[in-house]
């Protein structure tokens, strides 16, 4: 699961407490420059050793409650009071770890612990992200959103544009809804392009970028934006001159929060004026047009008189989304996408389990 941006744990002895569902992870970067993981428990009685969604940067981590310690790499130092605890005592193994892996500037956690390699988990979406070099990109903005769905609705509006003619003038302006392929994902991911129209060099009200192109692309990613969703919970969006991205955290069935970043190259956020409004604005309308929508999905599909109908073709990554995670449910962990569809027609649908 992403925790956002390694930005928050970058120099030795930050840290960082991140919600993961109902578990706490404390992401600790240490003296040798790694980035660990612990659940964020004390050894002793299992305070929080750190409020989730609070930052610092401390030479060790100690509890607030009964003053124990631990070194950056999770070792315990110090226990008050405790000096008769002999050394077999299992306090003494430190912090439980959290398999943790950064990529492309991203931080993921393993927090169950059966998840396969990162390395499986990504498969070739791996190629497909590298030329955006989004390790070397800066935040320029951050939106937070709470929408009243389940996070399942909002994946699937994300990885579909059979919509979009519907509820996204502003976005058919600078891009064809029916353009673009879908990709086939070696991991566990979903996603596709789609094409910019011959005036807009981004996605942008106007199309305009005020931007810079991000060093390195082809001709092809110049013209095309992608949509990527990395299982289970980000959003990845390259465009020519930034990537978006949506990280979602359900907080019940019905509710998510989410949120929104834009990426810039740094070349753009040093240049004086620059102002990321260009996108931010862009995608903050085509967004609240999304969660609206998707509200009404998650009103719909809880009511009693709903029944699955079938999936056009523009809907097959949608397809696949629903196939891998229904195969998640039935198998214990996601299964890999089926292969995108590539005929006419429509899709038989899994019966997405939309409302768990």
């Amino acid at each position: 699961m992403s925790l956002g941006r390694a930005a928050a744990v970058t120099n030795p002895g930050d840290l960082s407490a991140v919600q993961v569902g109902s578990e706490g992870v404390l992401l600790v970067r240490g003296e040798d420059g790694v980035l660990r993981g612990f659940f964020n428990v004390c050894r002793h009685r299992g305070h929080e050793l750190l409020e989730c969604g609070a930052a610092d940067n401390r030479r060790a981590i100690k509890c607030p409650y009964h003053a124990w310690v631990y070194g950056l790499d999770g070792r315990l130092k110090g226990a008050p009071r405790f000096k008769h605890l002999p050394s077999s005592d299992p306090v003494h193994e430190g912090l439980v770890p959290v398999p943790t892996t950064e990529w492309h500037g991203w931080v993921f956690a393993n927090v169950s612990g059966s998840a396969p390699t990162f390395h499986e988990h990504v498969g070739n979406l791996e190629d497909l992200i590298t030329p955006y070099g989004p390790e070397r990109l800066e935040i320029g903005a951050t939106h937070e959103y709470e929408v009243a769905a389940n996070w399942k609705v909002i994946v699937e509006n994300y990885h579909e544009c059979y919509h979009c003619t519907s509820i996204h003038p502003e976005l058919c302006r600078v891009t064809p809804p029916s353009s673009g392929d879908s990709s086939e994902p070696t991991g566990l991911w979903v996603g596709g392009s789609m094409d910019l129209m011959a005036h807009a060099q981004t996605m942008s009200i106007s199309g305009e970028s005020k931007g810079v192109t991000i060093p390195g692309l082809d001709e092809g990613r110049r013209r095309q934006v992608f949509y990527y969703g990395l299982f289970p919970n980000l959003l990845i969006s390259p465009h020519p001159d930034y990537v978006m991205t949506h990280r979602l955290q359900p907080l019940a069935p019905d509710r998510t929060r989410i949120e929104c970043q834009w990426l810039f190259p740094p070349e753009a956020i040093a240049r004086g004026g620059f102002d990321p409004s260009y996108a931010v604005e862009f995608w903050d309308l085509t967004n609240r047009q999304d969660w609206q929508a998707c509200e009404a999905v998650q009103r719909g599909v809880s009511s009693r008189g709903y029944r699955q109908g079938p999936l056009a073709i523009e809907e097959d990554n949608v397809h696949q989304f629903q196939t891998m995670v229904a195969g998640g449910y039935l198998q214990g962990g996601a299964a890999r996408p089926v292969a995108p569809v590539r005929r006419a027609g429509s899709i038989p649908a899994e019966g997405g389990p939309s409302g768990e």
